[in-house]
């Protein structure tokens, strides 16, 4: 039987996840939990063999998590879900440790798959990524993956430039991924020289028709 932790904010989803899985003879969901920091706290305890990890958590973000997860707890197998484009989430998540990247939008029994690929030894992506993985590793890393102009952005940029695109001011961001006021205005500094943006307005601007082109996804 293997345990199967939840991490993810939306009630609704982390139901669906549960119901699916434990559908499942040889999987049971130990633990659901609707933040980082709360998962960072229970997951020692629980020890299970696998956590399914959104990417847009309250606080720390799921990529953050996945990264101290494999620090902490290098035997627990992660995968990751999210509504967020696959082309330029999913190579970012294996390498930060992820052993997979699954979209939201899947039905239960790809999501099923996906988790017992994973706990048979591999890495689930889908088709065309695992294309363009194998293209990137056979050129060295030095092909990406994706063309997306914000695949310049580091996972902490990328992180920065989503909460500016949903609205939230410097202090909220600060204080959203632990970072002081100053920090956060830096990476914006860095954002606008690396998408070649010449105001804090055009970086909203460009920020918010991401997000909004994301949700309409």
């Amino acid at each position: 039987m293997h345990k199967i932790v939840i991490i993810d904010d939306h009630p609704l989803m982390r139901k669906g996840l549960a119901l699916s899985l434990d559908a499942e003879v040889d999987l049971s969901v130990v633990g659901q939990m609707n933040s980082a920091e709360e998962a960072m706290d229970d997951l020692e305890r629980l020890e299970p063999d696998l956590a399914i990890i959104d990417i847009s958590l309250p606080g720390m973000s799921g990529m953050e998590l996945v990264k101290h997860l494999q620090a902490r707890m290098p035997d627990m197998r992660t995968l990751v879900v999210s509504r967020h484009d696959e082309s330029l989430y999913a190579e970012r998540a294996i390498r930060a440790g992820a052993r997979g990247y699954i979209m939201k939008l899947e039905a239960g029994d790809v999501i099923v798959k996906a988790v017992r690929h994973v706990m048979s030894g591999g890495i689930y992506v889908s088709d065309e990524i695992n294309e363009r993985l194998l293209l990137s590793m056979a050129s060295g890393g030095r092909e990406r993956i994706t063309q997306s102009p914000l695949e310049v952005l580091s996972d902490r940029e990328l992180e920065v430039f989503e909460l500016t695109g949903r609205g939230i001011g410097t202090r909220d961001i600060a204080e959203r991924l632990h970072l002081s006021v100053k920090t956060v205005e830096s990476y914006r500094a860095r954002i606008k020289k690396k998408l070649n943006l010449d105001s804090a307005t055009e970086l909203m601007q460009h920020a918010v028709q991401w997000v909004e082109s994301e949700s309409a996804s």
